[in-house]
């Protein structure tokens, strides 16, 4: 078998390099940095520890499904997998709130019929059995198999099966987000709750495709989870994993380029004027893949090419150390959403900071994450325009859009400021350092339809070069992270004839 040489450490590139161990493959992964996970980070202070990535997890089943192909230990024996319930705790803007069942498509229902009023649960039901047959659409081509080569067609129809509406004389069907708010939910506080689904991925959800109502749908059909410990450990354990599969790493390796040799990829130029010679090469995002290999096209004419990475948005994350117990009954996920979402939505059209954002707020019951009983750790999260929209290194402006934020938590958790230690601010820079994507986005996930995101194939023209990670096919998220891993390992193994697991 052959040397395979993996640009990064990042948990679809660590998850590709675990298969390929496992198949028979000598592995070596070159990480910028000095530590794994790409954005699934910690911080960690004075006895608190803070995720600084995504705190939750969805989809457990493609991570299970490393575990389980790449050695005997599966996953629970290796991360303890927490169901959360409720799945989320949402505080809209006129002040309802509403606790949503994890997992419980009946539950959730009737928790809306009971917090909105008669006919609301009914018709969020509705959209879900419509948001599951776009899900049932568009789940192999956008999770399980390598992007078509005629991926236009995605493009082209969206999945999501709207209702017909009489509109200005005629009929018509929602084609955005937007439109499913407006047209079928019928209810501005069910639109807010369907548009924060959109805003947790980085989606603008003012434009969004009606098929990112799968977002929705994948937790309230699937649930929400956390890894005890914090979603760093899943970190943890596909490194442990790779290293047991005899998955070498190289921290501190900054890649300046791919080698080239008889037309395909040859290996890997490093800092310092080294280089590693390989049969194979796994690269990162394809937008900065282009700086390593100059002077030659990556993708084909009729190949989706690249999107500039900072076309998407970026996260603020405020790390509160916080005097004071957790109190009983404490919600994991509680979504604060903004009163003024047109000016939210500037974020997407203008690269504005909102005034008042949407502010997700984790909670997590976890001794490992606080000094002891009498302090808690929480995690404060909002969508925002990246790096090289906002200047983020302007005086004060981290913290006075964390001030934001607090203001925004303080409806859904009174008295946060009081219980203030200290605070930690991390803005789309810190994004930067870590993964080096430009300006500190973070990849969306792969949508259908024309006004969908769809991210460039794991395969380039360059023979024996190949991406895994966020910003390529399937695109961003952890199962998306877990997926792209997959789908690389089988177009390296089986070759341009692998067409998806079964």
């Amino acid at each position: 078998m052959g040397r395979i040489a993996v640009i990064g450490a990042g948990m679809g590139a660590m998850a590709a390099a675990a298969r390929l161990a496992v198949a028979g493959h000598r592995v070596t992964v070159y990480e910028r940095t000095e530590t794994y996970g790409g954005a699934v980070r910690r911080f960690e202070r004075d006895g608190f520890g803070f995720d600084t990535g995504p705190g939750l997890l969805t989809l457990p089943a493609v991570w299970r499904d490393l575990f389980l192909k790449t050695g005997k230990q599966p996953l629970e024996e290796c991360v303890e997998l927490v169901q959360v319930d409720p799945s989320s705790r949402h505080v809209l803007a006129d002040g309802t709130e509403v606790a949503l069942p994890n997992a419980s498509r009946a539950g959730v229902v009737a928790a809306l019929e009971e917090a909105l009023g008669a006919g609301a649960g009914e018709r969020w039901g509705d959209f879900l059995v419509r948001a599951r047959e776009a899900w049932d659409r568009t789940r192999r081509p956008l999770l399980e198999e390598p992007l078509w080569p005629n991926w236009s067609e995605l493009a082209d129809r969206d999945p999501y099966p709207a209702v017909p509406m009489k509109r200005l004389l005629r009929t018509r069907r929602a084609v955005t987000l937007h439109e499913i708010g407006a047209w079928e939910l019928r209810d501005p506080r069910l639109a807010a709750l369907l548009d924060g689904y959109a805003l947790a991925h980085g989606v603008d959800p003012g434009v969004a495709p009606a098929s990112a109502a799968v977002l929705a749908y994948m937790e309230h059909a699937f649930g929400t989870w956390y890894v005890r410990g914090g979603i760093r450990e899943l970190a943890r354990a596909v490194y442990e994993r790779c290293l047991a599969r005899r998955v070498e790493f190289v921290f501190g390796a900054e890649v300046t380029g791919v080698l080239e040799k008889d037309g395909r990829a040859a290996g890997l130029e490093l800092a310092g004027g080294t280089s590693q010679e390989a049969d194979t090469v796994v690269g990162a995002g394809p937008w900065r893949l282009r700086g390593l290999v100059p002077g030659r096209e990556l993708y084909g004419p009729k190949d989706l090419a690249p999107d500039v990475e900072d076309r998407h948005p970026g996260r603020v994350v405020v790390c509160l150390a916080l005097r004071g117990a957790r109190e009983a009954g404490a919600v994991h996920r509680t979504v604060v959403h903004s009163d003024d979402a047109e000016g939210e939505l500037d974020l997407f059209r203008h690269g504005h900071t909102p005034d008042r954002p949407t502010v997700r707020v984790d909670r997590p019951d976890d001794p490992a994450l606080r000094p002891d009983a009498e302090h808690e750790s929480m995690v404060l999260t909002a969508t925002v325009a990246s790096g090289t929209d906002h200047d983020w290194a302007a005086p004060g402006a981290a913290d006075a859009f964390a001030d934001r934020m607090v203001t925004a938590a303080e409806r859904a958790v009174p008295g946060l400021r009081e219980r203030t230690l200290w605070r930690e601010v991390r803005t789309p820079l810190h994004t930067e350092l870590e993964t080096g994507a430009l300006g500190g986005a973070v990849p969306s996930p792969s949508l259908a339809g024309p006004e969908g995101t769809l991210h460039p194939s794991n395969r380039t023209a360059l023979p024996g070069l190949f991406t895994a990670g966020g910003w390529s096919h399937p695109g961003g998220g952890l199962p998306h992270a877990g997926m792209s891993g997959a789908l690389v390992t089988g177009l390296i193994v089986e070759g341009p004839e692998f067409r998806g697991s079964r």
